[in-house]
C-alpha cells in the first residue's frame, strides 16, 4: 500500500502553492497560523493551513486523525520520529557541505541510520495502539509494507555492514614536531592511559575541567581532514564499502515518508497551540460541519488569537454562544466601542475557516456549513496608492467581496461607511444587507446603526452588552435581543468629545 497523505484524497492534494486568504490579516487567523508554525519553520505549514476543504468526507477524517493524535503516547511517537527525521536531514545538510569527501560519506551514513531508526520506531509504535483514522492506518500498512521491501532490507544490510567495517578500523598515529604518520595499528600501548596512570599520584581532589567540548557536528580541521584521508589509504577497501553505500543509497527517504513527516507537523502544532488553551480552562470541540446547512450553533466560542495572548497574561477572554435558525443568515451586532463586537464577529469568521481545515474549533459545541470562503471588510486607512477616497474605497471592496460570495460563503463586515452621513450610511448598509439575503450567504455585520438591525426577518439583532451597575462597564457578553439605541449615542458622544470623562476634563480646564 502506498501512502499518499494524511490530509488530502489521492485527487484532492493541491498541484499549487495556495497564497493567504484575504481574510486571515482581519480576523488574526494569521497569528494563528504563525503560532502553530512556532518552532516548525522548516516545514513550511502555512500553505496547510489556507485552503479549507470542500469534502465533509475529508474534514471528518482530519478530525479522526487529530483524535488519535489526543492520545500522549501516539502523539510521542510521532514526535520521536519527527526529531529522528529533523536529525536525518541536518546529517544530510552536513554531507552537502562538507568538503572532504569521506566526511561526507560518513555524515551521509548517520543520516540514513538515523532514518532507519525513525520508521523502524513509528511503525513499531503505532503498531502497539488501536487507531481510529484511516489516515494513521494508512501509515501503518504503508510502514509495514516498505519495512518489509527489498529496497528497505538492502538499505539497512549495506548500512549496518558499512558501520561495521567503519567500527574495525583501527590505527596508530606517530607525531614528531610537525611531521605526522598515520599507519596500521599494530598493538602499541595507549600512551594517554600512560599518561593518566603516571599523574594520577598528584591528584589530591577533582579538579574542574577546562577542556572544551566540541560539538559533534563541528567541521574538521586541516590536520584532520589530512588524517582521514591517509587512513583512508590504509583502508580502502572499508572506504570503498562507504563511498559505494553513499552512490547506491543517494534517495533512500521514501515519498511518503517525508510526506508523513511534514503533514504530521500541523496536527502536532496545533494540538501544542489547543493543549495550552486547554490547560486554561477553554474548551475546544470537534464541529460537526454539513454542506449546505443554514444553521449556526456556537456554544462557548472565543477568538483564538485573542485567547493566546490573553493566557500569555495568565487569564482568558469571555465565551459568547450564536445561534441561528432556520432562515436567519444576518446578524447586526451593535453595542458600545470595545464591547467586543469586533472580536465576536472575528471568532465566527475563525470557527468557519478552522471548521473547513478539519480542526478542533475553540468552543463547547459547534455546528455550521461548510463555508466555501470566509470574506471580510474591515475598517481601513486611506491609501494614496489608489487615490480613492475612503467612501469609494469601501463601496469599491465591498462591490468586489458581493460579486465574489456565494451561498456557501461565510462574510464579516466591520464599520462600514463611517466616513458618511448617518442617513447615507443606513440607506447603504440596508442595500448591502439585501444584496446578502439574496445570496444566502450568512453575514456576521458589527455596525453602530441600530436601524439595521432590523432589516428582514432573515435578519438577528446582537448586542454587546454592559453592566446594569454601570453603563460604562462592558461585559463583552453579545447577546441576542432588540438593539437599544444606545450604541451610536455613545459614538456621536465620543466624536464630538461629549462623554462623561471629556466633559469632566473640560470643567477642570
Amino acid at each position: 500500500m502506498t501512502f499518499r497523505s494524511l490530509l488530502w484524497d489521492e485527487a484532492s492534494v493541491p498541484t499549487s502553492r495556495p497564497g493567504e486568504p484575504e481574510c486571515f490579516g482581519d480576523l488574526h487567523l494569521d497569528q494563528v497560523v504563525a503560532e502553530v508554525a512556532r518552532g516548525r519553520e522548516d516545514y513550511d505549514l502555512a500553505p496547510l493551513l489556507h485552503q479549507p476543504l470542500g469534502d465533509p468526507a475529508m474534514i471528518a477524517g482530519r478530525q479522526r486523525v487529530f483524535s488519535d493524535l489526543e492520545d500522549d503516547d501516539v502523539a510521542q511517537a510521532v514526535s520521536t520520529f519527527s526529531e529522528r527525521m529533523r536529525r536525518m536531514r541536518r546529517y544530510q545538510g552536513l554531507a552537502r557541505r562538507r568538503h572532504q569527501a569521506e566526511e561526507r560519506q560518513r555524515w551521509f551514513l548517520d543520516a540514513a541510520q538515523v532514518y532507519l531508526d525513525a520508521v523502524r520506531g513509528l511503525r513499531d509504535a503505532l503498531a502497539a495502539h488501536e487507531l481510529g483514522s484511516e489516515g494513521l492506518q494508512a501509515l501503518r500498512d504503508h510502514l509495514d509494507a516498505l519495512i518489509a521491501s527489498s529496497s528497505f532490507a538492502a538499505l539497512a544490510r549495506d548500512a549496518a555492514a558499512v558501520a561495521e567495517a567503519l567500527d574495525e578500523v583501527r590505527y596508530a598515529i606517530a607525531i614528531k614536531g610537525r611531521r605526522v604518520r598515520v599507519r596500521h595499528y599494530e598493538g602499541e600501548p595507549d600512551y594517554l592511559a600512560e599518561i593518566e596512570e603516571a599523574f594520577a599520584k598528584f591528584r589530591e581532589r577533582d579538579a574542574k575541567d577546562y577542556r572544551a567540548q566540541l560539538p559533534p557536528e563541528s567541521q574538521m580541521n586541516g590536520v584532520e581532514e589530512r588524517i582521514l584521508g591517509l587512513v583512508a589509504q590504509l583502508f580502502p577497501e572499508t572506504f570503498g564499502q562507504l563511498a559505494t553505500f553513499t552512490e547506491r543509497h543517494a534517495d533512500f527517504a521514501d515519498p511518503g515518508v517525508l510526506t508523513f513527516e511534514r503533514e504530521a507537523q500541523l496536527f502536532l502544532g496545533y494540538r501544542k497551540h489547543v493543549r495550552a488553551l486547554r490547560n486554561a480552562g477553554l474548551p475546544f470541540c470537534y464541529p460537526t460541519v454539513t454542506p449546505g446547512a443554514r444553521t449556526v450553533t456556537i456554544e462557548d466560542g472565543f477568538d483564538l488569537a485573542l485567547a493566546r495572548k490573553l493566557a500569555s497574561q495568565g487569564t482568558v477572554p469571555v465565551t459568547n454562544s450564536l445561534r441561528l435558525g432556520p432562515g436567519e443568515r444576518v446578524a447586526v451586532i451593535t453595542g458600545p466601542n470595545q464591547g467586543g463586537k469586533t472580536t465576536f464577529a472575528r471568532m465566527v469568521g475563525q470557527i468557519h475557516h478552522l471548521a473547513a481545515l478539519g480542526l478542533p474549533v475553540p468552543g463547547r459545541r459547534v455546528e455550521v456549513g461548510l463555508a466555501d470562503q470566509v470574506l471580510t471588510h474591515f475598517e481601513r486607512e486611506e491609501s494614496l496608492d489608489t487615490l480613492r477616497g475612503k467612501l469609494e474605497d469601501d463601496l469599491t471592496r465591498i462591490r468586489g467581496i458581493l460579486d465574489r460570495a456565494t451561498a456557501d460563503s461565510v462574510l464579516v463586515l466591520n464599520e462600514l461607511f463611517t466616513s458618511t452621513t448617518v442617513s447615507d450610511a443606513v440607506a447603504l448598509g440596508h442595500d448591502i444587507l439585501e444584496r446578502i439575503r439574496g445570496l444566502g450567504a450568512l453575514c456576521l455585520y458589527v455596525t453602530f446603526l441600530d436601524e439595521l438591525a432590523e432589516a428582514g426577518p432573515e435578519t438577528v439583532s446582537l448586542v454587546g452588552e454592559v453592566s446594569p451597575e454601570d453603563p460604562t462597564a462592558r461585559t463583552f457578553e453579545i447577546v441576542r435581543r432588540p438593539a437599544d439605541g444606545l450604541a451610536y449615542a455613545a459614538a456621536l458622544a465620543q466624536r464630538h468629545r461629549l462623554t462623561y470623562d471629556h466633559v469632566r476634563e473640560r470643567l477642570r480646564a
